[in-house]
């Protein structure tokens, strides 16, 4: 497969978020779909527009969106035989509904069982975060792959990145009651975290249950940058199909290796 340019997929996926997203942000209805998440008419425009215009310029490659139904969604995950494009058309739809300036479109490229490129794009900041396997990782056009500082005290000094709803109690508890880094957020974006943490914005991150879409783009621009990521169970994030998938990640090797200790040992503290 010739992979497209990073560019063109910028300039389509910038180009659709300007029409389709920001002239609603914080004005659009809402609607609660069945597994309680919200939905917007923008999400569905966003959606469709994207998937009208990838398919216009490369017709043979699936299409992908979190906003199709769940049978759909695993037909294609299982036939994704010449390539997939997977979408969330808007990441962080309640920040969006909300008027909270913190959404992104994630777009990813799947070919042979994993991603090959993955791009985030930010409409409020105009930020675009892109990665292709093996070339490494830019913020739009500068480059930004290879090690980050180390930073004094370890995770101690570190911003976690964390989503505590989505933990198992104990952990939770655990995190809550006993943090072992310097500060944390969450922000309801995950692709968008991601990249944060890819960037150095954050230095840690932890997520209980991430569908493709939410990681797809934004794990292969961790890795591109340099930084580690993995599952509560030590297994790959990634995984072609629709079952959600737990995340431990940092910004580093070397800040991974302490932050995936400490969660291991009080996991099993707790009672995993």
């Amino acid at each position: 497969m010739t992979l497209p340019s990073l560019e063109k997929l910028r300039d389509i996926v910038r180009a659709a978020a300007r029409d389709e997203l920001l002239p609603l942000f914080a004005e659009v209805a809402r609607q609660i779909k069945h597994d309680g998440s919200i939905v917007t008419e923008a999400d569905v425009a966003m959606q469709r527009r994207l998937k009208a215009d990838l398919l216009h310029h490369w017709p043979d490659i699936a299409f992908l969106g979190e906003e199709m139904t769940g049978r759909e969604q695993e037909r294609l995950t299982a036939s994704a035989g010449n390539g997939l494009w997977c979408v969330d058309p808007l990441d962080g739809t309640s920040n969006y509904a909300a008027g909270i300036p913190f959404f992104a479109v994630s777009l990813a490229l799947i070919a042979d069982g994993r991603s090959e490129v993955g791009l985030v794009y930010d409409p409020i900041r105009d930020e675009c975060f892109m990665g292709r396997r093996g070339e490494g990782a830019w913020l739009d056009n500068i480059a930004f792959s290879g090690p980050k500082p180390s930073l004094p005290d370890g995770i101690r000094r570190c911003i976690a990145a964390v989503d505590f709803k989505r933990l198992a109690p104990p952990l939770a508890a655990q995190l809550g009651a006993h943090p072992p880094y310097g500060s944390q957020r969450n922000f309801g974006a995950s692709s968008l975290e991601w990249c944060w943490v890819a960037y150095g914005r954050f230095h840690l991150y932890l997520h209980g249950a991430q569908k493709l879409w939410d990681y797809a783009a934004g794990s292969l621009i961790l890795s591109e940058a340099g930084g580690r990521a993995c599952t509560l169970d030590g297994e790959d994030v990634f995984c072609l199909g629709v079952a959600t998938r737990s995340v431990v990640a940092a910004a580093s090797p070397s800040l991974f290796s302490e932050w995936k200790g400490w969660i291991d040992h009080n996991w099993n503290m707790s009672g995993r």
